[in-house]
């Protein structure tokens, strides 16, 4: 049987809250409860955002939870498990689809697109009209990243859909729903879409858990799979951890930290109940290990009981 690898992918922009560290939970449980080789990978590739400290914050906090992962910090070059010593890498990808014309360079601003009065909105946003479309069949790109403007993956209008391990199966109209987006930004950083699909490409990633907020970005991923060639993962897209307004938790919310829960004196067998709740995976907030919950779970137990969670946010 070929190997199974998941993965868990926080940004470093500042500290961790109990939301990330539910899907935390999530993806480690899943990995280990499906034999899956565990990645810890940081996606840091806005450099205005994204700083060392908060790494280095991540890979405490997960350590003191017992989350422990098989590749990333610690157990692998960094080049492996940190986006911005990658960049190189991406720009290879991304030459490879100019040269197969899935690309073009677009000078429309994000505020130029919500402007239009007759732009169309679907669940990632405003939907690109194609206004630089046509440069599609007339660009060489003999000066790839020296264009001072994005560049656009052209999407082939076409029915896409995909089964979730938790939500079921899922459908978007490629073309209506999302249009044309970027893969490379004007101010020179490679974009969300493209770097997760490349890393998880590179790393072989056949799972991956995260939040349902992401599901809407499985179908633009979906076409740089096809792209490239490559098979898209197995996803599984798990409920919110939200505050007592009903609100998820956000780091721009200045939602609590761990580490605030921590200087409370919390244990972490008591934020890992709290966790586990959370996902539906224990009656009552409770006290355990990591591996405790582990060890009390199988594969059906797993799935049955995020499906449960979910339906009720439904």
């Amino acid at each position: 049987m070929d190997k199974r690898v998941a993965r868990y992918a926080p940004s470093p922009t500042g500290p961790l809250h109990l939301g990330n560290l539910q899907t935390a939970l999530g993806a480690w449980l899943q990995a280990r409860l499906f034999d899956c080789e565990f990645w810890l990978r940081i996606e840091d590739l806005d450099v205005s955002r994204c700083k060392p400290i908060w790494t280095n914050k991540i890979v405490c906090d997960l350590n003191w939870l017992g989350l422990n992962w098989d590749k990333g910090p610690g157990k692998c070059d960094s080049k492996y498990w940190l986006q911005s010593e990658r960049s190189d890498y991406y720009k290879s990808v991304i030459k490879t689809l100019a040269e197969t014309h899935r690309l073009y360079p677009c000078i429309c601003s994000r505020r130029d697109i919500q402007e239009l009065a007759n732009a169309p909105h679907g669940p990632l946003g405003s939907v690109y009209p194609g206004t630089c479309r046509k440069r599609l069949a007339t660009t060489t790109f003999t000066n790839l990243f020296e264009y001072e403007c994005s560049l656009r993956f052209a999407v082939e209008p076409t029915k896409l859909d995909f089964t979730d391990m938790i939500l079921g199966k899922t459908t978007m109209q490629a073309g209506t729903d999302f249009g044309d987006f970027v893969v490379y930004r004007k101010d020179a950083v490679v974009a969300y879409h493209l770097a997760v699909v490349v890393d998880d490409v590179v790393a072989g990633v056949t799972d991956i858990f995260r939040g349902e907020d992401l599901l809407s970005s499985v179908f633009p991923q979906l076409c740089l799979y096809e792209a490239m060639q490559e098979t898209p993962p197995r996803y599984w897209h798990a409920p919110l951890r939200k505050d007592d307004k009903g609100d998820r938790l956000s780091k721009r919310d200045q939602s609590a930290s761990l580490q605030s829960y921590i200087d409370q004196g919390a244990s972490p067998a008591q934020i890992i109940g709290t966790l586990a709740y959370g996902l539906g995976l224990v009656e009552l907030e409770c006290e355990l290990t990591a591996d405790e919950l582990l060890n009390s779970l199988d594969p059906d137990d797993f799935i049955q009981a995020l499906r449960v969670v979910q339906s009720r946010a439904d």
